[in-house]
């Protein structure tokens, strides 16, 4: 899922841009690998139907994951039959996926070496907003075969509408100053919008892929209060938060789930922005 707040990424990338973008927050894009193992653990995979569509519509199996993390997505691309090789700044992260069996280099996507290494597919998972939207395309288009499939993806969440107002609530108590605690209230895939904007126009501005598509799958998935405290400190604010408010912001936020019975369903939407490499550049 998204780390930022949705409202900061403006919807198109601009050279001289002055505002900050997720891209270069890299002290926040840094910081989960703070506790790598709470990481693997809590955060959700990808869905399947979405990682066989990536696989059957690349033309090999070569997988270069950007982003990589504790190599969630490059597991279960793994366990498809593919091949990967995953790129993750956090060293801390890297050397966690590398013990789950997944070679991992250490570099942003921007700065990393591929020493003439070619893909069948780059992929991104819940990653490609900490990476510049062009540049990064760019260098997919290096790296990738003609053919190949560029598919950064990401996982937005929608809280119940019943809890979602309790638990901003929560937030504006605790930490008043953070732009997390006044998000409006509007569908969480409108709100995010901006990153799939970005991402579509950074693709299109080096001319190297076709027109980017976009492919959803909707899902949900069952917390109880234990599984989403457990998560709930991986997102990209809290990961730097103070243990004195942290604490404060996981027991109010508890006490919301205690008072829906113990568990709640969230909806989630994984959301990918595709390309095809062409066969030329152009």
């Amino acid at each position: 899922m998204p780390t930022l707040p949705p409202e900061q990424p403006r919807s198109r990338p601009e050279p001289d841009r002055t505002a900050a973008t997720p891209h270069e927050a890299r002290a926040m894009a840094e910081s989960f690998g703070v506790d790598a193992a709470r990481y693997d653990r809590a955060r959700p995979p990808y869905p399947r139907e979405l990682i066989e569509r990536i696989r059957d519509a690349a033309p090999g199996g070569e997988i270069l994951d950007v982003g990589s993390g504790t190599g969630i997505a490059a597991r279960q691309f793994r366990d498809l039959g593919c091949t990967v090789l995953g790129v993750e700044p956090d060293a801390r992260m890297a050397e966690f996926a590398r013990g789950t069996g997944i070679d991992t280099e250490v570099a942003t996507f921007e700065q990393w070496e591929s020493r003439g290494r070619r893909f069948d597919a780059v992929v991104s998972a819940t990653a490609w907003h900490w990476v510049d939207p062009i540049a990064g395309a760019a260098q997919a288009g290096r790296v990738l075969r003609p053919g190949g499939l560029l598919a950064p993806f990401n996982h937005v969440f929608q809280l119940p509408p019943e809890m979602a107002e309790r638990v901003h609530a929560v937030y504006r108590q605790v930490i008043p100053d953070s732009p997390f605690a006044d998000q409006p209230a509007r569908p969480a895939m409108d709100a995010y919008q901006g990153f799939f904007d970005m991402a579509a126009d950074g693709i299109r501005a080096g001319g190297l892929f076709e027109e980017p598509q976009r492919w959803q799958f909707e899902w949900q998935c069952t917390y109880t209060r234990a599984e989403w405290l457990d998560q709930l400190p991986t997102t990209g604010l809290f990961t730097r938060l103070e243990p004195d408010r942290l604490a404060e912001i996981l027991a109010g936020v508890g006490a919301v789930i205690d008072d829906m019975g113990g568990s709640f369903t969230m909806a989630y939407t994984t959301a990918a922005t595709t390309a095809v490499r062409k066969a030329e550049d152009m």
